[in-house]
């Protein structure tokens, strides 16, 4: 076999766990102790997180993948990132490995995600090795949380291993656990190439570079001789310019063989052809492994540059960041009042607000955002159907059949004691609930800090408006929610115009169902009423359904005094002089528009 290592002396494996467990740091930790020689070089802190928001937030959002050495043993670690808006890179990731560390925070115990990703992991047949992560924290009850892992997730007190990712604590004995219980990786060399996308990613001298996790076969690489590869699901063709690992930098190899995880330089310019989840292979023929998903937007926000003459670098700068993000399109879009702009497709609100902070940081754009909105499905009377993301571009009522709206079924992972009050919140958000699982009834555990999973059918409308902040509050920070799509439903949703001084200003309408219409409507204008500058004459705010009114606020005027000069006389001098004011502000009103300022629609859009 010409693979340098033996399967049976490799072993892939994951790190899983919520957000801000110690994934990160744990990673650096055993990068350390197999004397990664970069390592030792940079010495920073969270090699593998390499963004800076990365490393300011304390989250993964680019996977990594990174090759070590152990005892005579090829440990090949792919780090997943830990939220929910990338659950899908997640699953492939997993999908490359054999075995999952799972990892729970000693000090915050386990949440949603640690139970979802579990799932996940157990659905594709991975080995779970247990690890309980800062140990070295005071006041940490480790007892406790050692119960807690055996009731939620059933794993016996001696098969939890106890770390600390900042000390490098029990670190060599998590090592050898990984060794002694994840199973050396399947496949059989002689067959055709097999191999899965779990991530991709543009680099400026190599072209998209994507990374690998080989089945079956091997690939060697002859420098201008490269033998074709396929993209089965994707049924495209590239010639690779260099093969590789991650160390955790790209490293040139020769070869790359079975159950070993590389990466492969394409050379071209297009990440979009490389869909994570594809399976590579040197024959066209070959059945694609399981998995494949298209990744699809959830949710559409159009960036406005605040200063017109950053649109070209916005384009630029979009374009770039979409070379290492498959996952985010934009399409050109126009608005009278705020110019050219860019309507964007994100996961989830995570992702955008990542892809905003990276634009306005690495890029120098202040941006105006719009509302966040879903994608809407429409059937008009003649049959024709139609997906719709923003209110203008909803058909006139009339020649609606139906509107359909994505749903998520959600599941809020809390304490039982907040129970009560995340019932409330769903049900405000127009949550349909679905089912209550009491998932640790042991009964060591103290009821107050007994579990429940919640299950809710909701629209994914609800959870991009402000639902995570709410549920965090409502619940002391303790609740935790995964959630994954079901389907588009009928609902009645109707579009909500706003008017200022009788002009629609189509950039503040929005979609909404028509029985929250009004409130929503009222809370706008009265933001608005707030913000926008008084002018001479006062000047209504309006929401209307079509040509029904739902709402008003008046701005009112700048009153100035004609009388002040008067003294003594008849009224009727008075009179006569107010007549004359109020005709000319009726004139002014005529011809004057409101100019409303940027400020202003900054203060608007935030709500």
């Amino acid at each position: 076999m010409s693979n340098s290592t033996p399967l049976e002396k490799i072993r892939n494996f994951s790190i899983i766990a919520h957000i801000d467990h110690g994934k990160s740091t744990l990673a650096d930790r055993i990068l350390e102790a197999t004397q990664n020689e970069n390592i030792a070089r940079k010495k920073n802190s969270r090699v593998l997180d390499k963004l800076d928001l990365e490393q300011e937030k304390g989250i993964t959002i680019k996977l990594q993948a990174c090759k070590m050495a152990w005892k005579d043993y090829e440990l090949n670690l792919i780090d997943t990132p830990g939220h929910v808006d990338f659950s899908y890179e997640v699953s492939r990731s997993l999908a490359a490995c054999e075995a999952a560390l799972l990892l729970v925070d000693a000090s915050q115990g386990i949440q949603a995600q640690t139970i979802s990703n579990t799932r996940k992991a157990l659905d594709l047949g991975l080995t779970l090795i247990p690890v309980l992560n800062k140990i070295d924290l005071p006041n940490v009850n480790i007892q406790e949380r050692e119960k807690e892992i055996e009731a939620l997730l059933g794993f016996t007190k001696d098969e939890i291993i106890k770390v600390s990712g900042k000390t490098g604590e029990g670190v060599e004995d998590l090592l050898d656990r990984i060794i002694e219980v994840a199973p050396p990786p399947k496949g059989d060399v002689s067959k055709p190439l097999k191999a899965l996308v779990f991530d991709s990613f543009y680099d400026e001298h190599r072209g998209v570079v994507i990374a690998i996790r080989i089945f079956d076969g091997q690939y060697k690489f002859v420098p201008g001789k490269a033998k074709v590869l396929h993209m089965i699901q994707r049924e495209q063709s590239f010639k690779p310019t260099e093969i590789g690992i991650f160390n955790p930098d790209l490293e040139e190899i020769e070869e790359l063989s079975t159950g070993e995880v590389g990466y492969i330089a394409t050379g071209m310019k297009d990440i979009s052809f490389f869909t994570v989840g594809d399976t590579i292979s040197d024959h066209e023929d070959t059945t694609p492994l399981a998995g494949y998903q298209v990744p699809k937007p959830n949710m559409f926000a159009t960036f406005f540059p605040t200063d017109t003459d950053d649109y070209e670098d916005l384009k630029t700068a979009l374009i770039k960041l979409s070379l290492n993000d498959a996952s985010l399109i934009f399409t050109d879009q126009r608005s009278n009042l705020l110019g050219s702009g860019f309507r964007c497709g994100f996961l989830g609100l995570l992702h955008m607000e990542i892809i905003q902070e990276r634009l306005e940081r690495e890029y120098d754009i202040d941006l105006i955002v719009t509302a966040p909105t879903v994608e809407y499905q429409v059937t008009k009377t003649d049959g024709e159907e139609l997906v719709i993301q923003a209110p203008h571009e909803l058909p006139d009522p009339a020649m609606i059949q139906e509107i359909r709206e994505p749903w998520v079924r959600a599941e809020i992972m809390t304490p039982e004691k907040y129970l009560g009050d995340l019932m409330k919140l769903c049900q405000l958000k127009r949550g349909q609930y679905v089912n209550t699982k009491y998932i640790n009834t042991d009964g060591d555990i103290d009821i107050n800090e007994r579990y429940i999973i919640l299950e809710y059918d909701i629209p994914l409308v609800s959870l991009i408006s402000n639902f995570f902040d709410q549920m965090k509050n409502v619940s002391s920070g303790y609740a935790s929610m995964e959630y994954e799509f079901i389907d588009y439903f009928p609902s009645d949703i109707v579009k909500v115009s706003i008017l200022v001084n009788h002009e629609e200003v189509s950039v503040l309408d929005f979609l909404e169902v028509r029985e929250n219409t009004r409130s929503k409507a009222v809370k706008l204008l009265e933001v608005m009423k707030t913000v926008i500058p008084r002018q001479q004459f006062s000047i209504p705010l309006q929401a209307a359904i079509g040509s029904q009114i739902i709402a008003r606020e008046d701005v009112k005027a700048f009153r100035k005094d004609v009388t002040a000069k008067l003294y003594g006389g008849d009224y009727s001098r008075k009179k006569k002089l107010l007549e004359k004011q109020k005709k000319g502000k009726k004139r002014l009103k005529q011809i004057g528009q409101v100019h409303i300022p940027q400020d202003a629609f900054l203060a608007i859009l935030k709500t």
